[in-house]
């Protein structure tokens, strides 16, 4: 094991067949190595010690992680500054400045204070460590150490971290943005602008009549509407674009590099396709909504809350002048115009997920939801198209709907679990269905299903299920 201390740091080599303890090790810890990697990370090493940042640097490396070091505090903030870190390493005596005056510039900046902080010390003392915790520390860890114990504690903490990261900051209903991680990012985003100094435009967008769906055809109905124009909007913006739910059916969107006249100009292209085709179904019926939306260009030295106002302003007047418009802050005359939509294809992955169900539009927002996760995702129409594939192709996970034309979820687990020819051995069952009945719950779990959610739901909750299938 490579161990070190504050008077040698080096790792402790084995003469052994001409093998360090470093190479036995490089070979020894490849499921951690696929642990670290998985989690795509890049983290800050401080530390004024040369060899020991240069040992846990390239280790980090070979275990898949992007890593930066800093020799000192200052050149520790600029690096801060230049990069997005998942995660700090700290030494506490570092020259001229101390490791705890990092403490205190990490606090003080709100997009800095939540980065998962290590401290790497070489005291024992009860005193520091119950000084770096109150100061804001995650963990402690005193050398000398382990590797192996240190890589696992950043693994540790990093996935701690994306898990209250998906939590606090994603729309259950949607899968998109909220608005604390809108408040979040757009300071960021800023700083960005403004060391480029190109445009960037804001955009508040509200759902035409929401209240009357809501009471005519239910919550149910508004929920799944919510979905799918949250959906339509993912899909018909930039990678590089900010979309977060806002609260209610308030939507607002970020456009790095555009005018305000670009954005009235996109915005309008989604609300024509948002009125010609359905964005959500229900017991065989499409719905489709229009929006009003403002959109307002950021200038220089304008307030957050100056340039939201703006884009609700304007967003109010598309309202007032009659709904189902985009006006800019600036222009009242909505501008229209042609979008090709851009589905992005699912990737040959590890696992398959089968997924079944009649309504067109649940099965392109599931597929967006799910995409990036390690599968590959095949989808089916109804229970008679699901038993052809099933026939076909070894099936990790399903997600089957229970009321379908032709022949429903439940039938055909009937089938699968009666005749043996067509037994999937391990595929998991993740039941849907639109009306919550006792009888059916029961029936499908006595049929195999491993798992039950009743539309709407959320969809970052069947990620977390479909996940959890896919341990």
């Amino acid at each position: 094991m490579n161990t070190f201390n504050d008077d040698d740091l080096s790792p402790v080599e084995s003469d052994k067949d001409g093998l360090t303890e470093l190479d036995m090790d490089e070979h020894n810890q490849q499921g951690l190595a696929v642990m670290l990697g998985s989690m795509q990370c890049r983290l800050l090493i401080v530390d004024d010690d040369h060899v020991l940042r240069s040992y846990l640097k390239r280790r980090l490396q070979l275990d898949g992680c992007m890593v930066d070091d800093a020799p000192d505090i200052e050149t520790a903030k600029r690096r801060l500054h230049e990069q997005t870190y998942d995660l700090i390493m700290l030494d506490l005596k570092l020259y001229p400045q101390p490791g705890y005056d990092l403490f205190e510039y990490l606090k003080e900046d709100p997009t800095l204070k939540w980065i998962p902080l290590i401290v790497l010390s070489g005291s024992k003392d009860l005193n520091d460590k119950v000084r770096c915790f109150k100061l804001g520390a995650d963990d402690y860890v005193t050398k000398p150490f382990q590797y192996e114990e240190l890589a696992a504690r950043i693994y540790s903490l990093l996935k701690r971290s994306r898990n209250f990261e998906q939590l606090a900051f994603r729309d259950p209903l949607t899968g998109a943005n909220n608005r604390r991680y809108f408040d979040h990012q757009i300071g960021l985003e800023l700083q960005r602008i403004e060391r480029s100094s190109v445009p960037i435009s804001l955009v508040f967008i509200d759902i035409d009549m929401f209240k009357y769906i809501n009471d005519t055809y239910g919550h149910h109905v508004g929920d799944l509407v919510l979905q799918g124009l949250s959906h339509m909007l993912q899909m018909n913006i930039r990678t590089t674009d900010l979309l977060a739910r806002f609260g209610g059916e308030e939507f607002i969107i970020v456009l790095p590099g555009s005018t305000e006249e670009q954005g009235v100009r996109s915005i309008q292209m989604i609300l024509d396709q948002a009125k010609s085709q359905p964005v959500a179904q229900y017991d065989g019926q499409a719905f489709s909504v229009t929006f009003s939306a403002g959109v307002a260009q950021w200038q220089p030295g304008m307030p957050i809350k100056e340039w939201l106002r703006l884009a609700d302003t304007a967003m109010y007047q598309a309202k007032q002048q009659g709904r189902n418009r985009v006006l800019g802050a600036h222009n009242s005359n909505a501008q229209k115009g042609n979008k090709d939509i851009y589905i992005i294809p699912v990737q040959d992955q590890k696992k398959k997920l089968l997924l079944v169900d009649d309504d067109l539009i649940l099965r392109s927002i599931v597929v967006s939801q799910l995409e990036h996760l390690p599968i590959e995702i095949i989808q089916a129409s109804d229970g008679e198209e699901a038993f052809q594939i099933l026939r076909e192709v070894q099936i990790d996970i399903c997600i089957l709907d229970s009321v379908m034309p032709k022949m429903n979820g439940l039938s055909l687990m009937a089938i699968l679990k009666s005749d043996p020819q067509y037994s999937q051995q391990g595929m998991k069952i993740l039941m849907l269905s639109g009306k919550q009945r006792e009888d059916d719950i029961v029936r499908g779990f006595k049929l195999g299903a491993d798992d039950y959610m009743t539309k709407p739901f959320s969809l970052v909750e069947l990620e977390m299920r479909v996940q959890k299938m896919l341990k």
